[in-house]
């Protein structure tokens, strides 16, 4: 009797196990297999820059020539329509995936906008936070430093990060952008051709002549001192101009 109630006990837990073998299998089956209902967007966007909105998204996607909505979701170019979007410059990232409701999933992350280069024969153009250099936007405007003068290298190059003069910039950028007192402090950096650097301040009015990007930190530190200690004995229209290329001195004139 206890053969016989253990073998039954055994095809009961060998058909319970089959069972649910073949529910996951069906279940893995339909889900590769379902038909994309709709498209859902999600745009990470904690930075707040609205550059592009969910209907631009779904509009990139929806234009990339592939018919979706109503094509099974496993039969659709997720990765090809993963870099059209990433074509875009104000996108970082995009993924594509379905989801169990037969829904298209689009996650997009937007780049962060650091500056602003401003021409006067030319189309405006952001920096980004990764060095990339991205177009402006009608739906949008950042607040940003705004950078003048010889940029024509900067937009061919498409990304700071090219060239060392770049990657210089940029760290003068990002210096800026993490002190409370410069980030409010500096309205303009205007390059040269022979690539140095002069800064426009938002409060006070004497130009600036940083020279080039170099030792960044303590040209920073020089022009703190100078405010902090010169400006307030000697008057705060004293003085037009500041130059910090030397090292251990500031020269006003």
């Amino acid at each position: 009797m206890k053969t016989k109630f253990s073998i039954r006990k055994e095809i009961k837990i060998a058909l319970v196990l089959l069972g649910l073998s073949f529910l996951i299998a069906f279940s893995e089956r339909k889900r590769g297999g379902s038909v994309c209902k709709d498209i859902v967007v999600e745009l990470d966007n904690l930075n707040e820059n609205h550059f592009l909105d969910e209907a631009d998204v779904l509009q990139l996607v929806e234009g990339s020539g592939e018919p979706i909505k109503g094509v099974g979701i496993s039969r659709i170019k997720l990765k090809e329509i993963e870099k059209k979007l990433k074509y875009d410059k104000h996108i970082l990232d995009a993924e594509l995936f379905g989801d169990l409701k037969g829904n298209l999933i689009v996650n997009v992350e937007l780049r962060r906008p650091i500056a602003r280069i401003v021409q006067n024969d030319a189309p405006d153009a952001y920096i980004a936070e990764d060095g990339v250099v991205m177009p402006v936007s009608e739906k949008y405007t950042s607040r940003v430093v705004l950078i003048s003068g010889a940029v024509k290298q900067l937009l061919e190059s498409e990304d700071l990060n090219r060239s060392e003069e770049g990657k210089q910039l940029l760290e003068m950028i990002e210096y800026i952008n993490e002190d409370k007192f410069w980030k409010a402090q500096v309205a303009q950096l205007d390059i040269a051709k022979n690539g140095k650097i002069s800064i426009y301040p938002q409060v006070t009015g004497q130009l600036i002549e940083f020279g080039k990007p170099e030792n960044i930190e303590m040209k920073f530190k020089k022009l703190m001192v100078f405010y902090k200690e010169i400006l307030p004995t000697r008057g705060w229209t004293r003085y037009e101009r500041v130059n910090l290329e030397y090292e251990g001195q500031v020269i006003a004139e």
